[in-house]
């Protein structure tokens, strides 16, 4: 079901918003009978505290949340969305206490909050209805959740379900429902098709391996969504322990955020030229698989020595690159699960991201605070572009050492874009464990600041 706000306004409860700061001064105003059972039920606006009170004979049914204090919520997002799911059954109209300029955002914590990944298991749905307060872009926020809510249910989808021919109908839905074309070369047209590491990666799995390209837009500047779609890896002939093979599912991480944000630009009609390109491919063991030490050359002829046949996410992003770089667009963006040193350096709640831009890095930074979609900036450090130049080719795709292993693996894919409109983010697209508005599993990163920012970014 799609995730929206409630529209029947018949008997909707009003819904106090308090923060800790307010909340003596809330209940000092409220009637006696209904500050007295706040005030016993512990009530005092922290973050996730819920009370409802029933209509009487002498008052409306009323609701109240809690919105913590202003360094509470700094440790944490959507403080509304934590108190959300505690209400009973029905529809709630916001009374007082939401700042105007965290509207937005709340709002659509709720209904991400209201997110079911249901497809193997009935699951309780959360009962409490949100009308949309005024002043909101209630057509945006819808677009965004949504938006969020495919790119975790293509996350959390396990790969018998989700290989590179589910991702290419999961893209073929999305075109069709907003008009865009698609086009998809499979298995030996790669090599024709001049994509010969994309046909390399893949070759080694039953499901072939392909290229997605799906259009958008006719008119405005354009952008180039890159994502990677390694929709399980297994590490290949470099096989990985059970302990790191275990979430590989979500490999295509990248894919499932570059489609969820080309859902959010169309569905809010964002004036661009977008075109989303997807390498899907399982990394694969079988006779036919790449190995250590292959050379393999790319679609813009750079060579690629195979130092570990684990790092294969930037090889078909590579590929996908170097294609996106010829139509020379106005902005490239590439999004994948791409290194686990990526992980290391800052956690799973953050996405970092690389770009040499710096009205990007403004515009984005600037995004990224306003909408609660965190990202913190990495360096495509020059100096370590001699740690992915082997001694027999252009290029190395697993550097020895350990050191700096994120910014190298950006330096790799840097080599196949020209100029400097490309930004890099290395996300983990997973929730290791539930927190308001965001449930145990896949979720997007970076995509709901890169859409706030899109407007400054590309219009500069």
């Amino acid at each position: 079901m799609p995730l929206s706000f409630a529209t029947d306004t018949t008997d909707a409860i009003d819904l106090h918003i308090v923060s800790q700061q307010d909340a003596s001064a809330w209940l000092d105003m409220m009637p006696t009978a209904t500050a007295d059972w706040a005030r016993a039920s512990g009530f005092n606006g922290g973050i996730g505290q819920a009370i409802s009170l029933p209509a009487t004979a002498d008052l409306p049914a009323l609701a109240a949340v809690g919105f913590g204090s202003e360094s509470s919520r700094k440790r944490g997002r959507f403080a509304l969305a934590a108190a959300a799911a505690k209400l009973p059954e029905g529809t709630y109209r916001i009374a007082s206490g939401l700042p105007e300029d965290q509207s937005e955002t709340e709002c659509l914590g709720w209904l991400l909050a209201s997110y079911r990944f249901d497809r193997y298991k009935a699951l309780t749905p959360m009962k409490a209805q949100l009308l949309a307060p005024e002043g909101i872009d209630v057509q945006r926020v819808e677009a965004i959740a949504n938006g969020e809510a495919l790119t975790r249910t293509l996350i959390n989808t396990p790969a018998s379900d989700m290989g590179p021919p589910d991702l290419e109908q999961a893209a073929r839905d999305l075109a069709a429902q907003h008009d865009a074309r698609i086009e998809v070369t499979v298995g030996d047209d790669l090599l024709a098709a001049n994509l010969p590491m994309i046909h390399t990666v893949g070759r080694a799995a039953d499901r072939a391996p392909r290229l997605i390209d799906m259009r958008w837009g006719d008119t405005g500047p354009t952008l180039t969504l890159v994502g990677k779609g390694v929709c399980f890896d297994t590490g290949g002939l470099n096989i990985k322990p059970a302990s790191s093979m275990g979430l590989m599912k979500k490999d295509m991480g990248g894919a499932a955020a570059v489609l969820g944000l080309a859902h959010m630009i169309m569905a809010t009609g964002t004036k661009l030229q977008l075109r989303v390109l997807i390498p899907a491919v399982e990394n694969s063991i079988s006779g036919n698989a790449y190995r250590p030490q292959d050379v393999l050359t790319s679609r813009k002829g750079l060579t690629v020595e195979i130092n570990n046949t684990d790092a294969e996410g930037r090889l078909v992003l590579a590929d996908a690159l170097a294609l996106a770089d010829e139509e020379t667009p106005d902005q490239i963006i590439s999004m994948a699960t791409l290194t686990g040193a990526a992980r290391v350096a800052v956690g799973p709640d953050l996405a970092p991201y690389f770009s040499d831009d710096p009205s990007f890095v403004a515009a984005l930074e600037a995004a990224a605070a306003q909408v609660a979609d965190p990202v913190w900036r990495m360096p495509f450090h020059d100096p370590y572009e001699q740690m992915i130049e082997p001694a027999v080719a252009d290029l190395d795709n697993a550097p020895s050492g350990g050191f700096a292993g994120c910014i190298t693996a950006a330096l790799f894919l840097r080599r196949f874009v020209t100029a400097s409109n490309y930004a890099h983010f290395d996300i983990y697209g997973w929730q290791p464990s539930a927190a308001p508005a965001r449930a145990k599993g896949g979720v997007g990163q970076g995509t709901r600041a890169v859409l706030d920012a899109l407007d400054r970014i590309l219009t500069r």
